[in-house]
């Protein structure tokens, strides 16, 4: 007979843990970040929610948007329908507050490479 022995969660240890994956647990549905900036308010308006959990290919969660978000760089000056939610993230991690970075940042298409 083989003896399984679990480790405890770390969330249940560690308060700051806890309240970073309940925050990420209200966010509301749960997309990928290669999703569009028109899909993604579609998503919102279906779901009736104001805000998503971004998260990369492999599942581990990059951050959240809101619908604010989404609204100010959608009726941005640099704004195209190719936009996707990982252009907005950048390298920002798991806990770096969204809110507080995406509304004080007007997206900029990248300029075309130089040939």
């Amino acid at each position: 007979m083989t003896s399984v022995r679990n480790q405890p969660d770390p969330a249940d240890t560690d308060p700051v843990a806890r309240a970073v994956l309940d925050a990420m647990d209200a966010a509301g549905p749960q997309v990928c970040d290669d999703m569009t900036v028109e899909v993604a308010l579609s998503v919102m308006t279906s779901a009736r929610t104001g805000r998503l959990r971004v998260c990369d290919n492999d599942g581990m969660p990059t951050g959240l948007v809101t619908r604010a978000q989404l609204a100010v760089v959608r009726d941005g000056p640099g704004y195209s329908d190719r936009v996707q939610l990982r252009d907005l993230l950048g390298c920002r991690g798991p806990q770096a507050p969204a809110a507080a970075t995406a509304e004080r940042t007007t997206y900029r298409r990248p300029s075309a490479p130089v040939r």
